[in-house]
């Protein structure tokens, strides 16, 4: 277990090191990254609800990525006209833009070839 959970840590290291030039955290990015990927359509929305399911954070955590990434002009954020309770995020042209710029750069960072070993 200590073993996965170094590779972890120093994925998570390299993968910071790769995104921080970009203003960007992983939290920050895989929100982004599972955002472009709901809705891969320019003007597309995603429910944050949907989004809470599908990244590794804990379950409060998305609300306070995607605050960062509203300020930030990525995102921006909707409340649903018949539920008042569903939030929806819509990524902005600056987000999906980042998104394409970042995504191969995280990727070849996290890929098979990263150097990161267990044991």
């Amino acid at each position: 277990m200590r073993d996965i959970l170094s590779v972890h840590a120093r994925t998570m290291c390299e993968i910071d090191h790769v995104l921080h030039p970009h203003g960007l955290g992983a939290s920050d990015f895989e929100v982004l990254d599972m955002s472009a990927a709901a809705s891969p359509e320019e003007g597309d929305q995603c429910r944050v609800l949907d989004l809470v399911g599908r990244v590794h954070l804990s379950q409060s955590a998305p609300s306070r990525v995607i605050g960062r990434l509203e300020k930030e002009g990525l995102v921006e954020r909707s409340v649903g006209a018949e539920d008042r309770r569903g939030v929806s995020v819509r990524l902005t042209r600056k987000g999906r833009d980042l998104v394409t710029e970042v995504r191969p750069l995280q990727t070849g960072r996290a890929g098979p070839d990263a150097g990161l070993t267990v044991g």
